[in-house]
């Protein structure tokens, strides 16, 4: 069974910063992409930034110069820096990790920014 734990969300003021973390443990044969969602109040849930299994990166454009989305493939974890936050950016952040044939999630976590 496959686990992602996150943390690194909060409160934080508009300009501000915070980096999330999500670490995977469990079996996973091979992981094609770790990713980070988020999911505000009465939208849908949208891709933030991926991150392939051969370094690759891509992001959504209104986070484009100011989230970086790392990983660190010895302990399966996956980062994103937030930088400049913004009101818009408040939403349950969800981490995603891909591998052959399963796809997995993490249990979200919040994070608010107040203008």
């Amino acid at each position: 069974q496959v686990q992602l734990v996150e943390s690194g969300g909060g409160l934080v003021q508009s300009g501000g910063s915070l980096k999330l973390s999500c670490a995977a443990s469990g079996s996973i044969f091979k992981i094609n992409r770790m990713a980070w969602y988020r999911q505000a109040p009465g939208k849908e849930r949208e891709l933030v930034a991926a991150i392939f299994s051969g370094g690759g990166t891509s992001y959504e454009g209104s986070v484009k110069g100011r989230f970086t989305i790392s990983r660190d493939n010895a302990k399966n974890t996956v980062y994103l820096q937030m930088s400049s936050l913004k009101p818009e950016d408040t939403a349950v952040y969800y981490c995603n990790v891909a591998g052959v044939t399963s796809s997995y999630w993490g249990q979200g976590t919040q994070v608010s920014v107040s203008s």
